[in-house]
């Protein structure tokens, strides 16, 4: 059983996701909060294996309350209405979040990766790096958390990743210290949460960073070199957006 509370200053909202959460198997609400001191009164008491978390509300947010309860003992599901950019922290910190207006199939879907998380128990430090990357405007030097060999995540400059390859139904993070990384994220998911003016997919296998290549060899599509000599494969339907990208004629 998720034993679950909800925090949200909006009484509507509340009872909207205790009705949706009816309809989620093994989920159960313990208690609610409408702002910080609640919160933090209800989650010492009932100690909540899941918080579902509004971002905004009377006298602070979430990362004001977090700073009050750590070290956070829980999972936690962010609910906000945050836009597109601000919402990559969330993804490079691998935690969830939920888009206002909640959705019953969204619910369902974040409630089984609580139930993941919760059988793995391993302890990190995601909430620490987002906060860290919400604070952070240069994402080139934000962090992004890549799962280990133990299950835990480990937290990688995203300027020192190198490229990224999808191979065997795996995808696989390259970063400039000669580590690599095994990923549960499809190189679509990693596509779309990294900034597409630094990092470019070259290849239906392959996503790179610009500034780390170190030499163009041309041909029907090309390949690229890059810092760590490695030789990729520009498709050839990508050649003429790349080279607009790398200013080569």
């Amino acid at each position: 059983m998720i034993e679950i509370v909800i925090v949200d200053d909006e009484p509507k909202n509340i009872s909207i996701l205790k009705q949706l959460l009816t309809f989620c198997e093994d989920a159960l609400v313990v208690g609610e909060a409408q702002n910080i001191d609640e919160a933090i009164a209800v989650i010492q008491k009932q100690k909540p294996s899941l918080v579902l978390l509004d971002i905004e509300m009377p006298g602070g947010n979430a990362f004001d309350l977090l700073d009050k309860i750590m070290p956070v003992q829980f999972e936690i599901v962010f609910i906000t209405a945050f836009d597109a950019y601000a919402l990559k922290a969330f993804k490079y910190s691998a935690l969830d979040y939920l888009l206002k207006p909640v959705s019953i199939d969204e619910l369902k879907i974040s409630l089984q990766r609580v139930r993941e998380k919760i059988a793995l128990r391993t302890p990190d430090n995601r909430l620490q790096n987002l906060v860290n990357n919400i604070a952070l405007n240069d994402q080139m030097n934000q962090k992004i958390a890549v799962q280990n060999a133990k299950n835990g995540y480990e937290f990688v400059l995203v300027k020192d990743i190198l490229y990224i390859k999808s191979t065997g139904g795996y995808t696989y993070v390259y970063v400039s210290d000669k580590k690599q990384y095994i990923s549960s994220k499809t190189l679509k998911e990693f596509e779309e949460m990294l900034p597409p003016h630094l990092f470019f997919r070259c290849h239906h296998s392959f996503i790179v960073n610009l500034k780390r290549v170190k030499k163009y060899e041309k041909g029907r599509g090309g390949a690229l070199i890059m810092e760590n000599d490695v030789n990729l494969e520009v498709a050839v339907r990508r050649k003429e957006e790349l080279l607009e990208k790398l200013k080569v004629r």
